[in-house]
Formats: C-alpha cells, sequence, structure tokens
C-alpha cells in the first residue's frame, strides 16, 4: 500500500492510496479528498478570518503558542524532540492555519479585542489535531508538512527511501535545531532589546520590579517562546496581581512564573477562577491556595476533565472526600500523573504486596509519582533479600508511606548498615520504619551514642521520635531508675 500526499494550491489537501499488485498492473482506489478549512464548515470555521484585524504581536504569539500544541501533539504520538522540532519546522502554513481556526471559531471575541487564553487554544486545538490523526494516522505528518504546497510528483519506492535517510541525516537535524534556535533568538530579542527611551520593554521592567532576574526572565523564554509575546495589562498583570490577593508573597512570583509560565495566558474569569472553584468543590482548602499554586503552578492549568478523572481515581481506591481534598492540598502534582499509565500500575503493585492502597495514597500520595521497575521494585527486593517477609514491607510501607520516596544508593544503605551496628533487633525497624527518614549524622549517630554512653535502653521510637528536651528528660529518669536498681 502507497499513500501519496498534495496540496492544491487552494489549500485542499487529497491523499491518494494505491495498490500494485504486479509490475504490470495497476489498479487504483478512488482518490480520498477532505478539506482542512471546510471539513468543519458547519461548526462556522470556513477559514476566511483576516489576519489583519489581529494585533501582530498577538499573532506572534498565538503562532508560538499553536507550534507548542503542535509539538506536543506530535511528541504524544511517538515522535521523538528532534523530530517533532523538525517537523515544526517546515510546517509554517500549517501553523497560520491552526491561527486562521482560532480567529474563526473565535471571531466574535477578537472583534471586541479580546484575546484568547492559553487553555482556550489548547482546547480549540487539540480535538482539531486528535480528530485529524484519528482518520488519517501517520500519513498526517506529511500532510502537515506538505500543507498549501503545490502538487508534487509521486515519489518513487527508492527516492522515498532515499529522502528518509537524508531527512534523518546529521545535517537535517542541525538546520532543524538551528531554525528552532532562531524562533527563540527572536523572542529572546522581545526581552533584551532596549526601546527608543533607553529602557526595557514595559513588561520586563514589571518582571525585574517582582524580584525576577532578567537571565531567568530569558531561561523561560527559552523554554517556553510565546511568553515573550504575553501582553503586560493584558496577561502577565492580571494574573500576577491575581497571586497576590491569593496570598501568594512577593517573593515566590518568580518562582511561580518560572515553573509554569503558561499562568499568564489564562484567562481569570473563564479558565482560572471557574478551576479553581471547581477544585474547591472536590475538596481543595481555599485557605491553602497561595501554598498550592506555590507547590505545583501547573494545577491551574489542567482541564477540567483531567481533574475529574485523577479525583474519580482517588475515589475509587476508597479515599474519602475530605481526604481527596487534603491529597489534592498537600500533593496537587498527583494531578499530573496519568490515571492509567502512572496511578493505576502503581496501585495495583501495592495490592500485589497487600498494602492498603488508600491509606498509602492519603499518607504519602508523592509514592505514586514513582518508577515501578526503577524505584519501587529495588526498594522491595533491598528488605526482601535482608530477611524480611512480604508481610513486614507491607507493614513498614503502610506505617511510613514516605519510605518507599528515599533512594537507595545515597539514604537507605548507608541507615542500614549503621542500624546493624546498633543493638536493636531487626523487628524494631518493621515497628519502626520512620527511623529511615531521620538523619544519619545530625539524628541518629549523636543520640544512639548518648544512650550508649550513658548505659540506657531505649526504643528506637523513643531515641528518635522524641524533641530534645523530651529526650534528655526520658534519659535522666531511666538513669536515675538504674541507680535506685
Amino acid at each position: 500500500m502507497k499513500a501519496s500526499i498534495f496540496i492544491r494550491p487552494t489549500g485542499l489537501l487529497f491523499v491518494s492510496r494505491k495498490t500494485f499488485p504486479h509490475p504490470r498492473t495497476r489498479v487504483s482506489f478512488p482518490q480520498k479528498v477532505f478539506f482542512f478549512q471546510a471539513k468543519y464548515s458547519g461548526s462556522g470555521v470556513d477559514g476566511k478570518f483576516s489576519f489583519r484585524v489581529v494585533p501582530p504581536t498577538l499573532l506572534a504569539a498565538e503562532k508560538e503558542e499553536a507550534k507548542a500544541v503542535l509539538t506536543l501533539f506530535l511528541k504524544k504520538q511517538g515522535l521523538s524532540n528532534v523530530v517533532a522540532a523538525r517537523t515544526i519546522n517546515k510546517s509554517d502554513a500549517f501553523v497560520d492555519h491552526l491561527v486562521s481556526r482560532l480567529h474563526s471559531v473565535h471571531k466574535s471575541r477578537y472583534l471586541v479585542g479580546r484575546e484568547l487564553s492559553t487553555l482556550e487554544i489548547r482546547e480549540a486545538l487539540i480535538p482539531y489535531l486528535e480528530t485529524l490523526f484519528e482518520e488519517y494516522g501517520g500519513i498526517l505528518v506529511d500532510a502537515v508538512e506538505k500543507f498549501s504546497n503545490p502538487p508534487v510528483e509521486e515519489k518513487s519506492e527508492e527516492n522515498v527511501q532515499k529522502q528518509t535517510v537524508i531527512e534523518t541525516s546529521a545535517a537535517s537535524v542541525s538546520t532543524s535545531i538551528a531554525s528552532s534556535d532562531s524562533r527563540k533568538l527572536r523572542a529572546l530579542a522581545r526581552v533584551s532589546d532596549i526601546c527608543p527611551t533607553g529602557k526595557l520593554p514595559s513588561h520586563v521592567v514589571y518582571l525585574v520590579d517582582l524580584g525576577m532576574e532578567l537571565e531567568a526572565i530569558r531561561e523561560v523564554i527559552r523554554k517556553f517562546p510565546a511568553f515573550a509575546y504575553y501582553s503586560l495589562e493584558g496577561k502577565i498583570k492580571p494574573v500576577v496581581e491575581f497571586l497576590l490577593d491569593l496570598g501568594v508573597p512577593k517573593s515566590d512570583i518568580p518562582t511561580i512564573l518560572t515553573k509554569r509560565p503558561q499562568l499568564c495566558g489564562i484567562s481569570l474569569t473563564e479558565n482560572l477562577i471557574p478551576t479553581m472553584e471547581f477544585l474547591e468543590d472536590l475538596g481543595v482548602d481555599k485557605r491553602q491556595w497561595a501554598k498550592v499554586i506555590y507547590r505545583f503552578p501547573p494545577l491551574l492549568t489542567y482541564s477540567r476533565q483531567k481533574l475529574k478523572a485523577t479525583v474519580d481515581f482517588l475515589y475509587e481506591m476508597g479515599l474519602s472526600a475530605e481526604n481527596v481534598g487534603k491529597v489534592l492540598t498537600r500533593c496537587p502534582n498527583i494531578i499530573s500523573y496519568s490515571v492509567e499509565d502512572k496511578l493505576r500500575p502503581t496501585a495495583e503493585y501495592f495490592r500485589s504486596l497487600e498494602v492498603d492502597v488508600a491509606v498509602l495514597l492519603h499518607r504519602s500520595p508523592q509514592t505514586f509519582g514513582l518508577s515501578i521497575e526503577a524505584n519501587l521494585k529495588p526498594m522491595t527486593e533491598f528488605f526482601l533479600e535482608r530477611g524480611y517477609s512480604l508481610r513486614d514491607v507491607a507493614t513498614m510501607i503502610s506505617r511510613y508511606g514516605a519510605l518507599y520516596t528515599f533512594s537507595l544508593p545515597d539514604n537507605l544503605i548507608s541507615k542500614w548498615e549503621f542500624f546493624l551496628t546498633m543493638v536493636y533487633p531487626r523487628s524494631e525497624l518493621v515497628k519502626f520504619p520512620q527511623y529511615f527518614g531521620y538523619s544519619l549524622e545530625d539524628r541518629i549517630k549523636p543520640r544512639y551514642e548518648i544512650i550508649r554512653k550513658c548505659g540506657v535502653k531505649l526504643l528506637l521510637n523513643q531515641m528518635l521520635s522524641l524533641s530534645e528536651e523530651n529526650f534528655h528528660k526520658l534519659l535522666k529518669k531511666k538513669m536515675e531508675k538504674m541507680l535506685d536498681d
């Protein structure tokens, strides 16, 4: 089966599927035609919205965001970073088409001067790309690259193979990287160029006044070029002031914007505030928003479908409504974990160890972001190899959910080796696995040395968990009792 793709100058894309059962016998199937512009005419998308009604700076920002959406979509389909970047570099015409689609769908908003948020752009384009991919599969990449090009002759199988080799060569990779760097340089120039007044652009001055270093601003733009095109009064300032009103310290704003500059592309009234209210209904403590956003700024950029999918999973695992709210408040980044690819397999793994998953999720939700193969299984094997049973391991996890979040080489091994030098039986770790959470040099060794010199016996729990004052009170009491005896 062979697929040929060519585009009329009018923008109509033709896909011709042909099969050749024998060199001298040629059977052609009818050409399949689809129109990127007319395909969705029923929803009011005609592709005729004029770019002229959109300010150049806004248009540039939207093109960058459309490229970001397309890049993420291509990676999701399995393309590597280099191949996705190369495709984007060849797809200027298709990116313009995506932006035109945005303008057509949201025509009324542009006519009144309202900018689209990042979330609105994403929600408009991703379903469109998914529909095209479902229908045309792998040939969509070729279609994207050739969009609006004149018709070309069919390539022979030999030429196709040669072209593939050429496209994957080091020279091609270098070209794509150079083009990508060029776009970043243009975006960086918007925050580095001095205005005629001799000052930096107003949005840069505003960010610097917030405490953001100029190099930090440049680093944000290297990672997310669209940020360079966000307007100060229309996007950046309203979001920053909103965060300050929530109680976020001014000193935390640079960190939040560095972690998730896309926050400034979200509409406050139509996306961000409704998402917060939605999360509050799910149990997020509204008094803790400043801490929640600082811990995980991307939380407010996820779709409601994604948020609900994670919450539904937590309920499915047996968490109460109150505990779901606590998990989202204490560990908001759990929303970033894929339910089917990360959360559910991890839950099944812990269930195989007979661990109460609901209890573990409540006590240590961050454990569910770990790799089963790279983190969880090696930790289990570590204890099994040292004579503990699966029941012992399950008990330890249930009592101290954070146990599996520690590094084997950097944490557990050294503490285990020191534990063997103490007088405690191995069963003491099953009773008090929190031992691995204390500092070896600052807590474990000093306190053990004290009780050794005093000649008293304390449970592992008593030795480590008591405050300094209570620890010495207990030591004194034990020593007095020894004298009385």
